[in-house]
């Protein structure tokens, strides 16, 4: 009895509506979970599980060095293969959340006594943090709108292009993990507002801890959006005691947590960035203050005191921050969040920010790229929360405003945008489905009018009344095509926008599979039959280096490699992806946009021994140094207006050409000759001449050339990788006294005594019957 009493009670809880509601969540979320894991692995099965792109590079080398020596090792490391001669101190230039989210996930399984390596945790890392993405990105959903909502939303985080782009398998970055964080102390911090209680307020803080140790500056956006919430509902008057609490208490325990980040620091209460959030924290407790006094004065007391002490303290912190800026202790805006404001300002003062793509303003097509149909549907959500807006849907309307206009800017911030966008989308279809699914159509009526007759007949023979006929209800004159015209109306809305969203599926699996899940060290090429062929010349190339130069062999290339010579060629590098000193990069530059003798004495100055170029005039590879040129020159103008001018690289007529009709001082430069060293020997096929570079469709200007004070060591395969030995200064003492005049020894005169001046001879450089060639430096 007991067992048929339990099973009863499944059966029941298992029909309940309730019950049978929170399995089909639970479902829907594991189904998601999944999802966003499996689609994500397009890389590693296409290619191979390996690390993608620049910065994961340095990441994987850093955890890889905590996991072998510690995380106090760590942090009191010195890099002295990065930034030569400089080094760099990483434990206090890092954001350390990304290893020590990794090493502890290695640490747990090793001991489970399940032997992962430390790459394999790192390769996929950010597919598993993409399910936690959608989970926080449904309960914040839920908190704003409602559970419907929710799984709309962390359906579409799980497969929108925008969010895959930075958390593809090998994708090892901050940003794979950092909108897990942003989502869920945003939910955090909806909660908190709508409880008013100090333990939400203080996960917020912690969550935002968390997302200050992963984040490069994405941190900031949190600290300035929520005290920009508080502050519009003190302006729309919705400021209550929940909101004090919450900010309050966030604010403290925040600004605490995120200065024990040895990299952040005392930054929280020097920089500008955190001013807003300091201001506003002075702003509720003055209000507060305020709100205390109004209870026991009277109206015009309280008027009179309100306009003093406003006037008092606003002006008191005017002048407090203008004194500490101007006396050095609160240090302006960056030169990031300035190029922010004025879309122009790092082309012109920092044009080593202006010189990164992902810096560069976002098309139109971007948007349609990475959000697909929720571009769309986003403005009708934003629309729905402004009609029936509170206070945490005021907090939604800021963060897509602000959002939108970052995305705009910059390239890198549609990552930000992503997640309210999907949000925001998913209200819309939510509210949408909820209209066009409702059964409004008139019910039929005949069970009632049974259900009446037999409770009539039972109720005249109870009590032996004669049957008298009942009154037939009248029914509604509506013409009857107004209900079938109605519900197929509706299904025919409903049915499209499932294809809509089957077309938003189909779109995120192309792009997630051929856009955004091939490595960059690993480039693939398809021939006319469909076939493909893999290069791997980045990954020759570095295998050589690490092969066959010496342990403290000094590497010079451009800024972009450093992460990966460093990590996969295991060799010391002059620059890196961290461009924190921006006149090292601009001698880099300098050394590239020289002529060769220029260019080997500050190779010499910083004990260069080989020097590292991309070049893809042979495959068509258009990422190569000669269209990141004009970047390296302007940065080194820069530093050395004197020596450097981006005019000298230009025809008369403007134009940047590597032809014989472009710049003498191009064709010259170092870059150039390394590039196209012996490349107007090669010709590709019958069709073109020797020297034509597939990249940019012409033949170079400058083929027949001889390099003095370098050598070639190593080309790859494809020609995508040129590797040059800069040779020996003994080398360059013996060129250069062969080609210095001789002068006789002078005699003293018999009469006079005094040396008479011998007569200056030349002595020719080649053998006799040869014409002397010109110095093509």
């Amino acid at each position: 009895m007991a067992d048929a009493g339990v099973k009863t009670e499944i059966r029941s809880s298992m029909w309940n509506p309730g019950g049978l509601q929170s399995l089909l969540t639970f479902v829907i979320l594991t189904l998601t979970w999944i999802v966003a894991f499996s689609s994500r692995l397009f890389a590693v099965i296409r290619f191979e599980s390996i690390i993608h792109e620049f910065d994961p590079w340095f990441n994987y080398r850093a955890t890889h060095y905590m996991v072998e020596n510690g995380f106090y090792n760590f942090l009191n490391w010195f890099d002295d293969r990065a930034w030569y001669p400089l080094g760099r101190i990483v434990g206090g230039t890092v954001y350390p959340g990304l290893m020590v989210t990794s090493g502890t996930i290695h640490w747990v399984l090793s001991h489970l006594n399940i032997p992962v390596h430390i790459r394999d945790v790192c390769v996929f890392l950010a597919p598993i943090f993409s399910g936690l993405t959608a989970l926080a990105t449904y309960f914040f959903t839920k908190e704003v709108w409602s559970k419907g909502a929710g799984l709309f939303a962390a359906c579409f985080i799980a497969i929108v292009p925008g969010y895959i782009s930075r958390s593809v398998a090998g994708s090892y970055d901050n940003e794979g993990i950092a909108i897990f964080a942003l989502m869920f102390t945003y939910y955090l911090w909806i909660k908190a507002v709508k409880t008013g209680s100090v333990f939400w307020a203080v996960l917020t803080a912690l969550s935002y801890f968390y997302m200050v140790s992963l984040s490069m500056g994405g941190y900031v956006f949190i600290i300035n959006l929520i005290p920009l919430h508080v502050f519009v509902l003190l302006l729309m008057g919705r400021y209550s005691r929940r909101i004090f609490i919450a900010y309050t208490s966030f604010f403290i325990v925040g600004l605490i947590c995120s200065m024990q980040i040895p990299f952040v620091g005392f930054q929280p209460i020097k920089t500008s960035e955190h001013m807003a959030s300091a201001g506003v924290f002075a702003l509720v407790i003055a209000y507060s203050a305020l709100k205390y006094t109004q209870s026991f004065l009277s109206k015009a007391e309280f008027k009179y005191f309100f306009l003093v002490s406003a006037a008092s303290a606003a002006g008191f912190i005017f002048c407090t921050v203008v004194g500490l800026t101007w006396a050095g202790y609160i240090h302006p805006w960056s030169g990031r969040f300035y190029s922010l404001w004025d879309t122009g300002y790092a082309k012109i003062h920092i044009p080593i920010i202006a010189s990164v793509s992902e810096h560069q303003p976002t098309t139109w097509v971007s948007f349609f790229f990475d959000l697909h149909i929720l571009v769309c549907a986003f403005p009708a959500g934003v629309w729905y929360c402004v009609k029936e807006v509170n206070d945490e849907r005021v907090f939604v309307i800021l963060y897509a405003i602000f959002a939108s206009y970052f995305a705009g800017v910059m390239v890198r911030l549609m990552l930000t945008l992503t997640p309210i966008v999907c949000v925001l989308a998913a209200i819309a279809f939510s509210k949408t489905f909820e209209i066009y699914l409702k059964d409004d159509s008139p019910k039929s009526s005949s069970k009632e009018e049974e259900e009446e007759k037999k409770q009539d007949n039972k109720n005249d023979r109870l009590y032996d009344k004669p049957q008298v006929a009942k009154p037939k209800k009248v029914k509604e004159d509506r013409p009857k095509d107004q209900d079938s015209v109605g519900m197929n109306i509706k299904t025919i809305i409903v049915i499209a926008l499932l294809m809509m969203l089957m077309l938003f599926a189909v779109h995120c699996t192309w792009v997630t599979s051929s856009a955004y899940s091939s490595p960059s060290i690993v480039l693939a090429s398809y021939n006319h039959d469909g076939s493909r062929t893999i290069l791997d010349d980045f990954r020759e190339a570095y295998f050589w280096l690490r092969q066959n130069t010496g342990d403290k062999a000094r590497v010079m290339s451009w800024w972009d490699y450093g992460y990966q010579i460093a990590g996969m060629g295991n060799k010391t590098t002059l620059v890196d992806n961290n461009t924190w000193n921006n006149s090292h990069i601009a001698l880099v530059g300098k050394a590239m946009s020289s002529n060769e003798s220029a260019a080997y004495d500050i190779m010499r100055a910083l004990d260069v021994d080989y020097v590292l170029v991309i070049f893809g005039g042979v495959i068509g590879y258009s990422g190569d140094d000669i269209n990141k040129f004009l970047w390296m020159v302007r940065i080194a103008e820069g530093e050395h207006p004197k020596d450097i001018r981006e005019s000298d690289y230009f025809t008369p007529q403007g134009e940047f050409r590597v032809d014989s009709a472009g710049s003498k001082t191009l064709l010259n430069c170092l870059m150039y000759k390394l590039s196209y060293y012996r490349f107007g020997e090669l010709q590709l096929d019958f069709r073109s001449p020797p020297g034509f570079d597939r990249t940019r469709n012409v033949e170079i200007g400058n083929k027949n050339f001889d390099l003095t004070h370098l050598e070639e060591a190593y080309t790859t395969e494809h020609w995508l990788v040129r590797i040059y030995r800069v040779k020996d200064m003994t080398n360059r003492d013996i060129v250069k006294n062969q080609a210095m005049p001789k002068v006789k020894p002078k005699k003293r005169s018999k009469k006079t005594g005094k040396k008479k001046t011998g007569s200056i001879k030349h002595k020719p450089v080649v053998k006799k019957g040869k014409k002397l060639s010109k110095s093509k430096n």
